[in-house]
Order: C-alpha cells, then structure tokens, then sequence
C-alpha cells in the first residue's frame, strides 16, 4: 500500500475537458504503401482512464504522440477542448514513458520540479508543487533522495509526479510500467490507477498487456494492424475502487478472452 498521501484537486474541482481524434491518419511517408494509422475517431472525456492495446505495429504509439502534438496529421486532426493540438504543451498533455529519464545526478524532488521550471515557473514555487506531487504518488519522504537509491517502481512514481506537476489537462502514457516484474507492475499498476482515478486525471496508457488493459480501464481500444485502425472499444464497468480480485472473476475472463481474440491476426497483412 501506499504511504499517507496528500488530497489533490477532484473530479468536481477540474474543469471538463475533452479530447476530440477525428478521422486521423499518419503517414510517416508520402510514398508509403499505406498509412501507419487512418480512419481513427475516438473521444476521451475528462476523468476517463482509457487504455489501448493491440498487435506490435497497429500505431498505438503513433496515435499517443499524436494526442500529444509529437506527431502531425497527414489529415484529419486532434482537438482538445476544440482547440487543435498542433504542437507538443505538457501543460495540456504530458507524457510518462518506460523509459523514467530521471537525471541521476539532481535529488528526486528536483527531478520533479526540472518541467515546471523549464515552463518558466519560479525555483521556490516549483519545488513546493513538486514536493506536493511526491506526496500524491506517496513519495514525500524520498524528496531529497536521489534516483538511483529509489526502486524501479519509486522512479516511476517520480515520473508521473513530474508529468503530473504541470496539472496536464491530459497524462498520456506508453508502457510506463514495462521494465517492472510482474508483482511490482500489479501493485503499483493498482495504486497509481486508484489515485489518478480518485483525482480525476484523463489518461490515454498504451499496454502490451491483456490483464493492465483491463483492470486499468474505464475503456478500452483495441486496435488492428495493416493500417492502423481502431477495430473495437470496450466499456469496463466493474466500479472504482478495484480490487485485484477482479482479476479472478468471470468477467475478468471473458474480457480477457475477448481481447485475446481481437488481437489476434486475422489476415495475411495483419499477420506481417
């Protein structure tokens, strides 16, 4: 379990936001043969916690850099709030990647604090919000330690509390548990999931993993390959807080066998 915790702003206190993807496509090359993605439509309401999942080159990531300005439409477009995302603003959307590029040299809160000041914020300012951040994702007592005396899973809270700092309007996340063992991905998957949704953080997360994809959820994407494309989404239902015994139950089964099935290839272009 997690350490006490500071309270964070709620669902009631954020202002509705919504992320709008209308009939993107993305092509790396203008000559290639087909686009990496096309014809994607997706809304992600405030709150929502979604993750997408699917075979090794159907364009998840490709989708979440272009949610968050990394990548430019080769038609089509991506809107929040009904303003087009046209380039990276961490302050709208921020990512949290495998990788935790934490800098190894800079204390943890420090560390947290390094996006807030390159936003221009003030050094005292920024380090309080940071400090504050440590204390939601149950660090405040490793504030002045330094990444490398942390665990895995410690670092990759420090990544979240970073990206979280800016109070992104979106926190958009690929793999960010992937280089975990298993029983520290499931803990730590729970805790953060728990708090992020009690807060009413927006997230896109990108898995390659059937069991995250659901118990995570509000939603899920499932996307085919040869192009990209979203071919189906499913609505979890199963009421927060969650246990990790939901992962024993027949529903739990038959979401899993559901998405098994999806993601398996099915053409002889699927299956490249």
């Amino acid at each position: 379990m997690l350490p006490n915790r500071t309270v964070r702003e709620t669902k009631e206190t954020k202002m509705i936001s919504h992320l709008n993807v209308e009939n993107l496509e993305i092509r790396y090359n203008v000559n290639a043969a087909e686009p990496a993605i096309t014809g994607v439509n997706l809304e992600i309401k405030q709150g929502e916690f979604v993750t997408v999942i699917g075979p090794s080159g159907c364009g998840k990531s490709t989708l979440l850099h272009a949610m968050g300005g990394m990548l430019s439409p080769s038609s089509g477009g991506i809107y929040l709030d009904g303003i087009e995302m046209a380039r990276p603003d961490p302050r709208q959307a921020a990512f949290v990647f495998q990788d935790y590029s934490l800098f190894p040299w800079k204390k943890v809160v420090d560390n947290v604090a390094m996006g807030l000041r390159f936003a221009g914020e003030d050094k005292k300012v920024a380090l309080e919000k940071a400090r504050a951040e440590l204390g939601f994702v149950g660090l405040a007592d490793k504030a002045d330690k330094y990444p490398g005396e942390l665990s895995g899973g410690m670092q990759q809270r420090v990544a979240v509390a970073r990206a979280l700092a800016l109070k992104p309007k979106f926190l958009l996340m690929d793999e960010p548990f992937g280089a975990l063992d298993e029983q520290t991905r499931r803990s730590l998957g729970q805790e953060l999931t728990q708090i992020l949704h009690d807060a009413g953080q927006s997230v896109v997360l990108i898995t390659h993993s059937l069991e995250e994809a659901i118990f995570w959820a509000d939603r899920i994407v499932v996307m085919k390959a040869g192009p990209g494309e979203i071919s189906k989404e499913i609505v979890v239902d199963e009421p927060w807080p969650r246990s990790l015994e939901f992962m024993t139950t027949a529903r739990f089964d038959d979401l899993r066998a559901e998405l098994f099935h999806r993601i398996q290839p099915t053409t002889a272009s699927e299956a490249k």
